[in-house]
């Protein structure tokens, strides 16, 4: 709905509009991640401290429903699915995006050696 659309909206505003070709998936959905929830616009409570969110947008067709229903149920065609081509189009033409292609580096981890499970 359009709620849904404007807290959307505002999550990419905080990423720029850009994304990595790898947040889509096969299926045509796509989703990414902010660091501080405060970047919103939502006022910082003490209490609450600053969290993370994950932002996460299914795609889909009117007529998808006839797979899932109970009473008689269908097969949604082929040329009927969304894909991640269609989806990227969709993101570059409604919000005038920027996908960024390669790896999208995780920060959260750090390095990873050996530590103490190497040689003993």
């Amino acid at each position: 709905g359009p709620k849904a659309e404007e807290i959307l909206e505002r999550g990419l505003k905080v990423k720029e509009y850009e994304l990595w070709k790898e947040s889509f998936s096969k299926t045509g959905n796509f989703g990414f991640g902010i660091t501080e929830h405060i970047d919103l616009g939502i006022k910082y409570d003490p209490s609450i401290g600053i969290y993370g969110m994950d932002f996460y947008a299914v795609m889909g067709r009117k007529g998808m429903r006839v797979a899932s229903k109970k009473r008689k149920r269908g097969r949604v065609g082929y040329p009927h699915k969304v894909t991640s081509e269609d989806t990227m189009k969709w993101f570059k033409q409604k919000y005038d995006g920027i996908l960024n292609t390669g790896k999208p580096i995780n920060k959260s981890h750090g390095y990873r050696g050996k530590g103490k499970k190497g040689k003993r």
